[in-house]
């Protein structure tokens, strides 16, 4: 850090821009806290900026299209400035080849690495900056997790921690497994420290992140360090990403009982058919998805549950489409994602056979998103009445009077306040539901 503080030419600004999850999101903290730490400050504006870094994500083509789209518009800006450093990191790079693909067909790019190289930035910038040559670091293995790397979190009150990272699951559409490894978990020690310090700086809410928290440490022991972070007494906590197979009954006891611990749970699905649910190699079928769903809903009444959808998956018949949609109201989502299926390079399911077309799959969504919203509108309506308690984010962008924030059960609700209500928990009787959020008066 102080080798490259001491250089003269080194850039004095950064800007971060995020594509995918919030595992992403929570990698640009910490690249914005090791950039901290180096000396820079954040530019608001990427015009402004003296290194402007995409971390990028290809769990889907769009995604991928939309950062090197971005990355494109920045070959002018390099050309108007040309100490400009434009770097590249994140899962889009650690695909295989990818690295050496993207420097060649954009040679303005001047870093790019992996997300197994992401604690290596520092040590990456240096090299370029005091050489002037580019630098390419894309590691095949992840099998280190750094502990202490500083983070430059987005708000003082709430926060991500990871406690895992990886995945064993290898579903035939997903390049997760591929671009961040195999599942290694932190010690529990270790993240309970992070939750604890957290609470003391006042922090509200975290969420924990894995790419399949059920399955942290040896697969049992997810129920035991969230009983231990509802003990910490940290006001809220939440988690993502639950894996239906391994929603187990230890789990759901401790969400039944824990203090702190939101009544909401994402629990991805992807399909309704059993024969889709196979071939995706998602390890449960229709059923036992059901089953433990009604199990979480037995413990714990007024939960609300969320879910992704893919449609289109090669092979999907229209019956089996269907199967998607019904299961919509079976369960009653609060919301869920919805995504055209999209072929990854590298992924079983791209070399499938019965892939559907674009049109097809098309108005299918269309179809599944409307099921999708009439089971939000009706959990909406049925919150009338009821006390959410809400976290304040910030103003509402549709009125300089009211503020909204997300419920325990992680929907949006607005309510009349002010700035100095971001931050604060806040009890809200809901007196009315629109399409996407609640709306409700302080209590």
């Amino acid at each position: 850090m102080d080798a490259f503080r001491a250089l003269e030419n080194r850039p004095q600004s950064y800007h971060i821009v995020t594509y995918g999850c919030q595992m992403n999101a929570h990698d640009s903290e910490t690249l914005a806290g090791m950039f901290g730490q180096m000396g820079m400050r954040e530019a608001e504006d990427r015009k402004l900026a003296d290194m402007v870094l995409f971390n990028t994500c290809c769990v889907r083509e769009n995604a991928e299209r939309r950062a090197l789209g971005n990355v494109l518009w920045l070959r002018q800006l390099k050309k108007e400035k040309p100490e400009l450093i434009i770097a590249v990191s994140g899962c889009m790079i650690q695909q295989p080849h990818m690295a050496e693909r993207i420097l060649k067909q954009y040679p303005f790019i001047d870093l790019a690495f992996g997300t197994h190289n992401l604690y290596r930035a520092p040590e990456m910038l240096l090299d370029l900056v005091k050489k002037h040559r580019r630098v390419i670091s894309v590691s095949p293995e992840a099998n280190l997790i750094a502990e202490g790397m500083p983070v430059k979190r987005l708000n003082d009150y709430k926060a991500y921690i990871n406690i895992m990272y990886g995945c064993d699951n290898f579903c035939t559409y997903c390049i997760v497994p591929y671009v961040r490894g195999r599942e290694r978990s932190r010690r529990m020690e270790d993240i309970l420290r992070e939750a604890e310090a957290l609470q003391r700086s006042g922090v509200q809410e975290i969420m924990l992140l894995g790419q399949n928290v059920n399955s942290y440490g040896d697969g049992k022991d997810f129920p035991k360090l969230l009983k231990a972070l509802d003990e910490t007494g940290i006001p809220r906590i939440r988690f993502m990403t639950s894996h239906p197979k391994d929603l187990s009954d230890a789990l759901i006891d401790v969400m039944a009982n824990g203090k702190h611990i939101c009544n909401h749970l994402h629990l991805p699905v992807q399909a309704g058919s059993d024969a889709v649910l196979k071939r995706m190699n998602r390890g449960y079928t229709r059923a036992q998805y059901v089953s433990r769903a009604t199990a979480l809903r037995q413990a714990v009444p007024d939960i609300g549950i969320t879910t992704d959808f893919i449609v289109g998956f090669p092979g999907e018949t229209e019956d089996q489409f269907l199967e998607s949609v019904s299961l919509v109201s079976q369960i009653g989502y609060d919301a869920a994602f919805t995504f055209i299926y999209s072929p990854r390079i590298g992924t079983a399911a791209a070399k499938l056979k019965g892939q559907i077309p674009a049109d097809v799959a098309t108005e299918r969504i269309k179809r599944l998103i409307g099921a999708v919203e009439k089971s939000t509108e009706a959990v909406h309506q049925s919150l009338v009445g009821t006390t959410e308690e809400v976290l304040v984010e910030g103003l509402s962008k549709r009125a300089g009077s009211m503020v909204s924030g997300k419920g325990r059960r992680n929907i949006t609700v607005t309510f009349a306040g002010n700035l100095q209500d971001i931050g604060k928990i806040i009890p809200v009787k809901i007196t009315s539901a629109a399409v996407n959020t609640l709306r409700g008066e302080r209590e």
